[in-house]
C-alpha cells in the first residue's frame, strides 16, 4: 500500500479530463430539453480538470462537467502512455506539463473541448537515478517551469510559449535539499519547497529574470515543533496564497503557517502555528479565505477559515469532511471541491459563507486516486 512519502512514486496513470463547458467559442453549454442554456451558471467561463491516477494502468477518461450542479455528464476512455508522479501544470499558453520521475511530458490543449495531444519531441529529457522529478510548478507568466527532485535538487526549465518545448536552464539543477513538492509565489518572484531534513524546513529562493534560483537570506526556514521536543515534521504538500505559505506536516499531523514578506520573500512563523490537522496531512487546495488539506491516513479533508490579517487557521464547523481521498482540487468558480479517492472522483459543494463541504453530484466510479489539476478560461 502506498504511504504518504511514496505516494508520488507509486502513481499509475489514468487521465481524467473534465472537458471545457460553458459560454463561448466551441465549448459545450449545458442546457435544458428545450435548448435554453442555463447561462447564469456558465458566465464564469469554461473549465477543464485533468487527473492522473494510482491504481489503473494506461486508462484515460474524458468527462463533461455541469457548472450548474458540479456533476459529470459523460465519460469516455483512452490510453495514457506514462506513469505520472505529481499534479499537472498548465500554462496560459495552453500546454500541460507532467512528470514521470525521469522525464517531462508535454501536451497541447484543444481550446474547443479540452482534449490533450502530446507535442512533437515529448517526452523530454531522461534523467538517470537517483534523480526523481516529483512536484512541478510554473511562474505565473508561464516562462519558467521548476521540478522538485527527491534526491536533493530543483530543476529549472525555460518554456517556449509557441511550441511548449522545455529547455534546461544554465546552472540547473540548483542544489536544495530533499524536496518532493514546491510552489511559485503568485508574484513570480519567489519559490518555496518543502525540505524533509532531520527536523523539517521550508527552502526559499529568489527567481531571477533569467529563471535561475538563489537562496533567500534565512533559508531554510525551520518548521518549529510545539514545546521543547524537536520532531521530524516530514513536510510534504505546500501552498502559497500570496500572503501566506502553508505546509502539510505528515509526521506530526499538523499544518505549519508562515507569513510572506512581499519585498524579500522571507517567511515569518504565524502565531499559533502549527495548527492541528488529521493523520498524515498531505495536499492542499484553497479558495477565498478557506484552506483544505487531505489527511492521507483516512482520506478525510480538514477545512479551515484563514484569518486574512494574521494567517491563523480556524477549523470550519463539521470538519473533517469526506473519506477515502488522496488528492483534491477546487474549480475556478470556487463552487466545487473534487476529491480523488480510491474509488475514483467525488465532488463536494462548498458553502461560500462557512467553507463547509457537502456531498455533491459529481461522481466517477473508476478505481484510483487522481492527481487533480483544474483549468479555467475567461
Amino acid at each position: 500500500m502506498c504511504t504518504l512519502r511514496s505516494l508520488s512514486k507509486c502513481i499509475l496513470p489514468l487521465t481524467l479530463v473534465l472537458a471545457l463547458c460553458g459560454r463561448g467559442s466551441a465549448a459545450t453549454v449545458v442546457g435544458d430539453a428545450n435548448g435554453a442554456g442555463r447561462d447564469a451558471c456558465h458566465e464564469k467561463g469554461a473549465e477543464a480538470l485533468y487527473g492522473f491516477a494510482i491504481t489503473r494502468l494506461n486508462i484515460s477518461e474524458v468527462a463533461t462537467i455541469d457548472l450548474c450542479t458540479g456533476g459529470f455528464n459523460s465519460a469516455t476512455g483512452g490510453p495514457v502512455p506514462f506513469f505520472a508522479t505529481s499534479f499537472a501544470v498548465v500554462t496560459q499558453a495552453g500546454f500541460l506539463y507532467i512528470s514521470n520521475s525521469s522525464q517531462i511530458f508535454v501536451y497541447s490543449i484543444d481550446p474547443s473541448n479540452g482534449a490533450i495531444t502530446q507535442i512533437a519531441g515529448s517526452p523530454f529529457f531522461s534523467f538517470p537515478p537517483p534523480v526523481s522529478i516529483q512536484g512541478l510548478a510554473a511562474t505565473p507568466d508561464g516562462e519558467f517551469l521548476y521540478g522538485a527532485d527527491d534526491s536533493g535538487n530543483i530543476f529549472a526549465f525555460s518554456l517556449d510559449e509557441s511550441t511548449g518545448v522545455p529547455t534546461l536552464l544554465p546552472g540547473s539543477p540548483f542544489a536544495s535539499g530533499l524536496n518532493a513538492q514546491l510552489v511559485v509565489d503568485p508574484s513570480g518572484k519567489f519559490l518555496y519547497a518543502t525540505n524533509d531534513d532531520a527536523i523539517g524546513s521550508v527552502l526559499a529562493f529568489a527567481i531571477a529574470s533569467t529563471g535561475s534560483l538563489s537562496p533567500l537570506a534565512g533559508s531554510p526556514f525551520v518548521i518549529a515543533s510545539p514545546g521543547a521536543v524537536v520532531l521530524n515534521t516530514e513536510p510534504y504538500g505546500i501552498v502559497d496564497t500570496g500572503s501566506f505559505v502553508y505546509v502539510a506536516l505528515s509526521g506530526t499531523s499538523q499544518v505549519a503557517a508562515f507569513s510572506v514578506d512581499s519585498e524579500t520573500g522571507a517567511l515569518t512563523y504565524v502565531p499559533g502555528s502549527p495548527f492541528s490537522a488529521g493523520n498524515g496531512a498531505s495536499f492542499f487546495a484553497t479558495v477565498n479565505n478557506f484552506l483544505y488539506v487531505v489527511n492521507a491516513s483516512d482520506g478525510t479533508v480538514s477545512a479551515y477559515a484563514i484569518n486574512p490579517s494574521s494567517g491563523a487557521l480556524t477549523p470550519v464547523p463539521g470538519s473533517p469532511f469526506g473519506s477515502g481521498g488522496g488528492t483534491l482540487a477546487i474549480d475556478p468558480s470556487g463552487q466545487y471541491l473534487y476529491l480523488g479517492t480510491f474509488k475514483g472522483v467525488q465532488g463536494y459543494n462548498i458553502d461560500p459563507a462557512t467553507g463547509a463541504l457537502s456531498l455533491g453530484s459529481g461522481s466517477l466510479g473508476e478505481q484510483g486516486v487522481l492527481w487533480l489539476t483544474i483549468v479555467g478560461r475567461p
